[in-house]
């Protein structure tokens, strides 16, 4: 494989804009291809890429040209499940941006189907890589607060943004609120709390956003704030504080963990702030003793996305994986637990009752 990684992005829109925007500031890679079937959304790429690279409307192609050392799937959610199952033939590296499927059983089908797969597949969960958020996790991975207990995540933030056809709108096509944008919060629970979910209880509805909108006749019915919590195997309880009509919040993303010996939280600014440092602060119980550090983030990196240098840092990871032929950081095991966490919230909230984990058969 050449040193520099050749990637073919499959979906243009937001987030596969995000993507290339990132790996164009990457020296180690370069796009090549770009495939979607809406022609603003490849009109759209084609302002951010080279010339040369070649745009498809057909995925199968783009995969005959064989032209990528990986593929970024940024399609529609909805759309995963059979868009992955056509790059199974391409024996490439792949990159699945969140959530790897709608559905627990989706996602359970796909990895039945890539048991014997050569090459990374890495589900994208890129808040793991948010400068700040690293900090804490290693601070919390290395017993800096003693043995965690409580773990709570708030995001407070604007609503959804407009996409394509408006497919972003309806449950049926993201998985819902908690699976759509909440796999991130779920998937940094498992992380940081290195335990498995038993049991999920959330309370949440469709309050403010979205509610005077109509598509071909249909209210959208997608969740705008939530309560989750998750209970684990070793005893840790994770909390999700989510409201999307938060607009102007000083943070758009606050996590506290706390353990018996002290607390640890950090503040990601939201990107319209446009401000590039955060604090990671440690509180201890003993002698009133704290300390904080500002993390930075360069601008250039900041500019090329929304989520506060967290794709641009698993791109880097990413690559790594590849050029050192490591396991993928955030596996397929990972996205679907992620997945099944926010379905059982979702469920949690129409049957009004604790769902067990185990109700999913992982």
């Amino acid at each position: 494989m050449s040193e520099t990684i050749k990637y073919g992005v499959v979906g243009s829109g937001v987030m596969g804009q995000e993507h290339i925007q990132n790996i164009n500031i990457i020296e180690s890679a370069e796009i090549v291809a770009v495939y979607d079937t809406n022609e603003t959304s490849r009109n759209q790429a084609k302002s951010l890429v080279k010339e040369s690279v070649k745009f498809y409307n057909d995925l199968n192609e783009l995969i005959d040209k064989n032209i990528a050392d990986a593929y970024i799937i940024a399609t529609p959610n909805f759309t995963h499940i059979k868009v992955l199952e056509q790059l199974l033939k391409t024996n490439k590296h792949l990159l699945i941006e969140k959530p790897l499927c709608t559905t627990t059983e989706d996602c359970k089908k796909f990895e039945l189907l890539s048991k014997n797969y050569s090459k990374i597949i890495w589900t994208g969960m890129e808040y793991r890589y948010m400068p700040p958020v690293k900090q804490l996790i290693n601070e919390v991975h290395n017993n800096v607060i003693g043995n965690l207990k409580m773990l709570s995540i708030r995001e407070h933030r604007f609503p959804f943004l407009h996409k394509v056809d408006d497919w972003n709108r309806f449950s049926i096509n993201t998985g819902g609120t908690l699976v759509e944008k909440c796999c991130h919060f779920f998937d940094l629970m498992r992380f940081v709390i290195q335990s498995e979910p038993i049991k999920v209880y959330a309370s949440g509805n469709q309050d403010v956003n979205h509610l005077k909108e109509k598509y071909n006749g249909k209210t959208p019915d997608i969740i705008d704030n939530a309560f989750v919590i998750v209970d684990f195997e070793n005893g840790v309880r994770g909390m999700l504080d989510l409201c999307m009509f938060a607009e102007n919040s000083k943070y758009q993303e606050e996590i506290v963990a706390v353990g018996d010996i002290g607390k640890i939280e950090t503040f990601v600014p939201s990107s319209a702030s446009g401000k590039n440092s955060s604090e990671v602060r440690i509180g201890f119980r003993k002698d009133n003793v704290t300390k904080s550090n500002e993390v930075k983030v360069d601008k250039e990196i900041l500019a090329a996305g929304h989520h506060y240098g967290s794709t641009y840092f698993e791109h880097l990871a990413f690559i790594n994986a590849i050029q050192n032929n490591k396991k993928p950081d955030v596996s397929l095991r990972d996205g679907l637990i992620s997945v099944a966490i926010g379905e059982a919230a979702e469920n949690s909230i129409k049957e009004k009752r604790v769902v067990f984990m185990e109700e999913f058969k992982l």
